[in-house]
C-alpha cells in the first residue's frame, strides 16, 4: 500500500510539472569553516548554507527516506582531511506527511547544514556534492538539483603532521542515565566538611598562626570604642577570612573543572610536582629554611589593612592569610588536591569547613577577650608540633609519587617499598618526640614531658602495625594511600597459587587477557582489562558482566578492594557467579593508531587505554567519579543501578546478588518463549 502510494504522488508531481512548467535556478550554496586553527587530530567544523527561493521549500537529511520525499544527501570528496560523523541540519521545521503517514523535516528560506572533519594536513581541500529536492506548494513542483561546493583554505599556520590511521568518530548511547554518585552526595560531603574542618584546627596550632590569635584579637579590644562594635568587626573578621579561603576553592573549580582534575590526579607532571612541594614543606618544618611570600607584597597588604571601617577589616583578614601561608597552605593545598577527583562541589566545602574551623577562634576571642588567659604561653611545643607536621608532610609526599610510579608502570615504589620506607618516617618521628633525635635550630631536651611519651607510645604503636604489611597483611584501614597488594613483591597464603587452575580454564575458553601482562586484578580474581573482550567471555561462559571502572590513583578503589573484595562473601561472588573486567580511566598507555577514534562528547582524540575507557563510562553512564561498580547481562544491558564507594560488606553482596537474580530471571524468560512478557526496568545498551 505504502508503494503505492508513493507512485501516485510521483505521477501528481510529474502530470503538476507538465502543466505548470517554471524556471527556477539552483539555490545558492556558501560554505565556511567556523575554526581558524588546527593541530593533528582537532575538528574543523563547516557550515553549509543554501538560499532557498522564496515560496520553496528544501527537503532535511534526517528524516526516513520511505516517507517518500527526496532526501537531502551529501558526498565528499576530501584531500588532508576525513570526515566523521553525519552531517548535522540546523533549524530545521517538522511536518507530518498525511499520504504517507510519517514526519518529515524541510527548510524554508534558508538551509543550514553541520559536517565536522577530522585535521590531517595543513592545507585541506573538501569537495562536497549535494543531493537534495525543493518543492513548492503555489504551483506543485518539486524539482530535484545536485549541487558543487569547495572548501579550500588554509586554516592553520601550523603544520599538521598527517596520520597513517583513519580516525573515526565514535558515540556511545546514553539510554538511561544513571543516578548521581554516592561519592557526591550529602553523607559524603558531610564528611569531607568535617575532615576539613578537622584540618582548620590543626592549622591553628601551627607556629606561624597561634601567636597570631592574641595579637590580632588586640586590636579588636583595644581601638574599639563599643563593645557592640567590636563584636560587629570580629564577626566581620571571621567572615573576611572564610570569604578569602572558600573563594580559592571555588576558583580551582571553576577554573579548571573535572578535565583538569584528572590531569592533576594521574599526570606525572603535576605529580612530581606535587611530590617535590610536599618535600619542600617537610624539610621547611624540619627548620632547614622557612618559606615566605614576598615581604613587599605583605607589606602592602598590611598597609591596608590600617584602613578603618569594612575594607581594613577584610585587608587585615587578608593578611592573616598571608602571615600563615608558610604553615596553612600545605594543609589547605591538600584539602584542594584531595577534591581533584572531577567533583565541582567539593573544593568549595572542603575549603568552607577549613575556613570556618580556622575563623572560628579569632572571631570568639574577639568577642570574648577575657578567654586569651587560659591560652597556653606559645614556646617550644609549637616547634614540636611544627616538625611533626613535616614528618607527615614526608610521608604523604610518597603518595604522589607511588601514584606516577603506579600510572605508568615505573615499579620503582612498590607497596613493600613504600611501607618500608613509611616505618623508617614514623620510627623517626617516634625518636623525635622521646627526645633521641634533635634538630639544628632546637635545644636539646634534659626531660621529656608526659605528653610526648603518650605520642611516641601512639606513633610507635602505628609503626607496629605497619610492620606485617612487609609480608602481605592488607592493613585495611590504610589501603587507599597505599600502592595496590599485587605490586607487592611476598605475599604470605597469596591466593594466586590456587586460582592457577581457574585461570587456565578461563584463558582457554576466552583467550589471554589483553593488557594483562602490565594489569592485574586483586586477591586472584581472574578477569579482563577490555570491555569487548570481557563481554564476548561473558556470552560464552553464559555468565552476567561485572564492570570495574577504576584507576591506579583513586583511594577510594583501594579502600573498597582491601575491606570490601577481600571478604570471602565478595570474592566468592565475583570468581564464581560473574566475569569481571576492570577497567582504568588513568591508564596512560598508548593504543595503536588505528585504535584511536574521536569522542562524540568532546570531540578530542582518544590514544589511550584511560582516555577511551573515561569517554565510554562519561558517554555510557553519565559518571565519571571511581570507583564505579557496573552489572550487565551479556547484551550490555544494565542489570541494576550502579553502585559507588560504599564500605558495607552487606550492601555490595546485595547488590551483586540482585543483579545476580535478574539475570537469571532474564533467562528464563527467554527460555521460556514469553514473547509477551517484558520488563519495566530501564536498561542501557552498552555495545
Amino acid at each position: 500500500m505504502r508503494h503505492l502510494k508513493l507512485l501516485l504522488v510521483f505521477m501528481l508531481a510529474f502530470l503538476s510539472q507538465i502543466g505548470h512548467s517554471q524556471v527556477v535556478e539552483a539555490p545558492k550554496w556558501k560554505a565556511e569553516v567556523l575554526e581558524s586553527h588546527f593541530s593533528q587530530g582537532d575538528t574543523i567544523t563547516v557550515l553549509y548554507t543554501a538560499e532557498i527561493p522564496e515560496d520553496w521549500y528544501m527537503y532535511s537529511s534526517d528524516f526516513d527516506p520511505d516517507v517518500g520525499p527526496m532526501v537531502t544527501e551529501f558526498s565528499f570528496k576530501n584531500e588532508g582531511v576525513q570526515e566523521f560523523g553525519d552531517v548535522e541540519p540546523i533549524g530545521q521545521k517538522e511536518k507530518y506527511d498525511e499520504i504517507f503517514e510519517g514526519d518529515y523535516t524541510y527548510f524554508i528560506k534558508e538551509a543550514k547544514f553541520k559536517q565536522r572533519f577530522i585535521a590531517n594536513s595543513e592545507v585541506p581541500s573538501i569537495q562536497t556534492t549535494v543531493s537534495y529536492q525543493i518543492c513548492s506548494d503555489v504551483n506543485g513542483q518539486c524539482i530535484p538539483f545536485a549541487s558543487e561546493i569547495s572548501v579550500f583554505e588554509k586554516v592553520s599556520e601550523k603544520s599538521v603532521t598527517e596520520t597513517s590511521a583513519p580516525v573515526a568518530l565514535k558515540a556511545f548511547d546514553n539510554e538511561f542515565a544513571s543516578p548521581k554518585t554516592e561519592g557526591s552526595g550529602f553523607s559524603f560531603l558531610l564528611t569531607f566538611f568535617l575532615l576539613s574542618f578537622g584540618a582548620g584546627l590543626i592549622a591553628l596550632i601551627t607556629p606561624c598562626v597561634f601567636p597570631m590569635i592574641p595579637m590580632t584579637v588586640s586590636y579588636f579590644t583595644k581601638s574599639n570604642v563599643s563593645r557592640k562594635k567590636g563584636i560587629a568587626q570580629a564577626l566581620l573578621y571571621g567572615v573576611s577570612i572564610i570569604a578569602i579561603y572558600t573563594v580559592v576553592g571555588t576558583l580551582f573549580s571553576v577554573l579548571f573543572g573535572a578535565d583538569f582534575a584528572n590531569f592533576l590526579s594521574t599526570h606525572w607532571l603535576p605529580n612530581l610536582f606535587f611530590f617535590a612541594i610536599f618535600v619542600i614543606f617537610a624539610l621547611s618544618f624540619f627548620g632547614m629554611f622557612e618559606i615566605r611570600l614576598p615581604n613587599k607584597f605583605v607589606n602592602k597588604m598590611d598597609s591596608q589593612s590600617n584602613k578603618t571601617g569594612v575594607l581594613g577589616i577584610f585587608f587585615m583578614a587578608f593578611t592573616l592569610v598571608l602571615v600563615s601561608f608558610s604553615c596553612t597552605g600545605p594543609i589547605a593545598g591538600t584539602i584542594l588536591l584531595q577534591a581533584a577527583n572531577g567533583e565541582t562541589i567539593q573544593p568549595i566545602v572542603g575549603m568552607l569547613g577549613f575556613s570556618l574551623a580556622f575563623a572560628l577562634p579569632f572571631t570568639l576571642f574577639a568577642i570574648f577577650p577575657n578567654w586569651l588567659k587560659s591560652l597556653p604561653k606559645s614556646g617550644g611545643w609549637l616547634n614540636t608540633v611544627k616538625v611533626v607536621l613535616g614528618f607527615v608532610e614526608l610521608a604523604l609526599a610518597l603518595k604522589f609519587l607511588s601514584i606516577v610510579d603506579q600510572v605508568y608502570h615505573w615499579n620503582l615504589l612498590n607497596r613493600d617499598v613504600y611501607l618500608a620506607l613509611w616505618i623508617v618516617i614514623f620510627a623517626f618521628l617516634g625518636f623525635y618526640l622521646l627526645g633521641k633525635i634533635t634538630f639544628p635550630h632546637e635545644e636539646k631536651k634534659e626531660n621529656t614531658s608526659i605528653g610526648r611519651v603518650i605520642s611516641a607510645i601512639l606513633v610507635f604503636s602505628f609503626v607496629i602495625y605497619l610492620i606485617p604489611g612487609l609480608i602481605g597483611a592488607p592493613l585495611k584501614a590504610l589501603a587507599g594511600y597505599m600502592p595496590p597488594l599485587s605490586s607487592q613483591s611476598f605475599v604470605m597464603n597469596s591466593p594466586q597459587a590456587s586460582s592457577t587452575a581457574q585461570a587456565s580454564v578461563e584463558i582457554s575458553e576466552c583467550g589471554t587477557p589483553k593488557y594483562g601482562n602490565f594489569l592485574e586484578l586483586p586477591y586472584g580474581i581472574q578477569g579482563y582489562f577490555d570491555y569487548e573482550q570481557a563481554l564476548d567471555c561473558a556470552k560464552k561462559q553464559d555468565k552476567p558482566l561485572f564492570i570495574d571502572f577504576t584507576g591506579h590513583g583513586c583511594v577510594n578503589c583501594r579502600e573498597m578492594e582491601a575491606a570490601v573484595w577481600s571478604d570471602p562473601k565478595v570474592l566468592k561472588r565475583l570468581k564464581k557467579d560473574y566475569v569481571v573486567v576492570a577497567l582504568y580511566v588513568d591508564e596512560k598507555t598508548e593504543l595503536p593508531e588505528d585504535e584511536w577514534y574521536v569522542s562524540a562528547y568532546d570531540d578530542r582524540v582518544k590514544r589511550s587505554i584511560g582516555g577511551q575507557n573515561l569517554d565510554f563510562m562519561i558517554q555510557k553512564l553519565n559518571a565519571n567519579a571511581q570507583p564505579y561498580y557496573t552489572l550487565v547481562n551479556t547484551d550490555g544491558a544494565l542489570l541494576s543501578t550502579p553502585k559507588s564507594y560504599d564500605l558495607s560488606v552487606a550492601n555490595f553482596v546485595e547488590f551483586l546478588d540482585n543483579g545476580l537474580k535478574e539475570f537469571n530471571e532474564k533467562i528464563e524468560i527467554e527460555t521460556i518463549g514469553n514473547e509477551g512478557v517484558q520488563s519495566n526496568e530501564p536498561y542501557i545498551f552498552i555495545e
